[in-house]
């Protein structure tokens, strides 16, 4: 019994939803998103609330049930509210600026990066914090873990770009023996 997939979905105010056979149309002021419902897995619609059922019991409904009603969930709070990762520069020298639709980092190499970010996204840089927005949760995490990429952050000093609020364990680095 999936306990995910028999929550409902409550419908927040200005996002109106459209169920067409298996695919699902979610629209809001953060733009629209579509998803092609598993046809093992019924969506319905009443009073400003979506509820998933499940046709079957079998091992491949059960694993959809639960999936569905997330991913529907994530669009129907991405066309509302958004999504938002942001990241943070560490190192002398590093930083970061945006020119259009072009991410510009400075991350030590011997020359700069550019990054051309898609269009559903809107990232905001000053210097040392990237602010990555938008409406789809799964674009906003590839695109942050795309920027991390470029310098991930080293264990000895800490440099590189990481998450706002991540942890990252510092070494001792090596000692002089007597």
């Amino acid at each position: 019994m999936s306990r995910m997939g028999n929550n409902p979905i409550v419908v927040p105010e200005g996002v109106s939803i459209n169920i067409n056979k298996n695919t699902i149309e979610v629209s809001g002021k953060n733009g629209k998103h579509s998803h092609d419902v598993h046809s093992n897995v019924k969506a319905s619609l009443k009073d400003g609330v979506i509820s998933f059922t499940r046709t079957d019991d079998s091992s491949l409904s059960r694993s959809v049930h639960g999936t569905t009603r997330q991913i529907i969930n994530n669009m129907v709070i991405g066309v509302s509210e958004g999504f938002r990762k942001d990241l943070e520069i560490v190192g002398v020298g590093y930083q970061a600026t945006v020119q259009g639709n072009r991410l510009k980092l400075q991350l030590g190499y011997s020359h700069d990066i550019f990054f051309d970010f898609p269009d559903l996204i809107t990232i905001e840089a000053e210097r040392t914090a990237i602010s990555v927005k938008g409406s789809d949760k799964q674009l906003v995490g590839s695109v942050a873990s795309k920027i991390r990429s470029f310098r991930k952050p080293e264990p000895y000093k800490g440099k590189g770009v990481r998450y706002k609020d991540e942890y990252i364990r510092i070494k001792q680095g090596k000692t002089v023996g007597e």
